[in-house]
């Protein structure tokens, strides 16, 4: 590997810059209010062990949770997989939480006490004494609330039992807000080949925090697979009508983002390269900032993301020539 597909993090410790997201690995969810699961793919979590076995054994060494994730069985599957193996650096997130046998997510709860049970179980799940990087995982927390739960964490880092903090969140000015708390050391945002993030990209890169891309393959729609029309199912959680869920309506790929992708499909894939890498390897050659934190449920998804790195970030020529096809339509936030 090359500088560029290498990282330093807050603890000192250099890892490939290319991790794994756990929130389809972790199964079905109820979430409060909802009588019916929803769900991310297919998934079997024999399957999704075997995943991030193979993600380990190739390198992987930053490995993305969240006690939302399966209420708390994606945690589980972590734990299970990666006990003993201290070199993983494990990122989970609090604030939502849930029951992993019954998959049912609690109300949200940032509190100071919510915080800490959070914390408590997400430990036990990962069998971890101290978590590497815990996030608060509300997007829109309400600012003038915030400080109170970077508080909790920052007590909860000096107890211990966690090593550094951040925040999920994709709102600028909730970011500048706390970046220069010591052990704030990070944010996970959207961050994809249609999503550029430009502020929070820049805050990130001004403060020397790690930015951990979520959703940097477009929930799927940036492997192509989707382009043809392909439907996911009635519970997946891309055929729900969350005002998010712009890469996907009504169960199927956006077809203002499936023309964007077609329009740029030979140069992703110049070099060899799959859409995945191809997509990847545009996050990694636009920030230095960047760790893209692709989801699977399959090892066959893991070892295709992560031969990204193999591949290296896409070459300045074909950067420019991208931005030349997308930056008309490109998304601007």
């Amino acid at each position: 590997m090359t500088a560029k597909t290498t990282m330093t993090l807050w603890s000192g410790h250099t890892v490939p810059r290319i991790g794994v997201g756990t929130w389809a690995a972790g199964g079905g969810v109820i979430w409060d209010g909802s009588a019916t699961p929803t769900v991310y793919g297919e998934v079997d979590d024999q399957r999704s062990k075997e995943a991030i076995a193979l993600a380990y054994e190739m390198g992987c060494r930053v490995f993305d949770t969240a006690a939302a994730y399966g209420a708390g069985n994606a945690e589980i599957l972590l734990g299970q997989v990666l006990a003993g193996k201290d070199d993983a650096v494990i990122v989970s997130k609090c604030g939502y939480y849930g029951d992993p046998a019954t998959r049912r997510i609690a109300p949200e709860d940032a509190s100071p006490a919510g915080i800490r049970h959070c914390v408590e179980q997400s430990r036990k799940r990962l069998q971890r004494d101290r978590i590497d990087l815990m996030l608060l995982h509300i997007n829109e927390y309400p600012l003038e609330r915030a400080g109170a739960v970077f508080d909790t964490l920052g007590h909860l880092r000096n107890e211990g039992k966690i090593g550094a903090f951040g925040w999920s969140t994709d709102h600028p000015e909730r970011l500048s807000a706390f970046v220069g708390r010591t052990g704030f050391v990070a944010v996970e945002n959207d961050y994809n080949l249609f999503d550029r993030a430009e502020k929070v990209m820049a805050i990130a890169e001004a403060n020397g925090l790690v930015s951990l891309s979520r959703l940097p393959l477009a929930m799927g729609l940036l492997t192509g697979k989707y382009s043809s029309g392909r439907r996911v199912g009635a519970d997946d959680v891309r055929a729900s009508d969350q005002p998010w869920m712009k890469f996907f309506k009504d169960g199927a790929a956006n077809p203002e983002f499936t023309k964007r992708l077609e329009a740029v499909r030979e140069l992703l894939t110049s070099g060899g390269r799959t859409l995945a890498q191809g997509a990847l390897g545009w996050i990694l050659a636009r920030s230095p900032a960047a760790l893209p934190v692709p989801g699977f449920t399959r090892p066959e998804q893991v070892r295709d993301n992560l031969g990204a790195l193999e591949k290296g970030p896409l070459p300045a020529a074909v950067m420019a020539e991208i931005d030349a096809v997308l930056m008309p339509a490109s998304t601007h936030s």
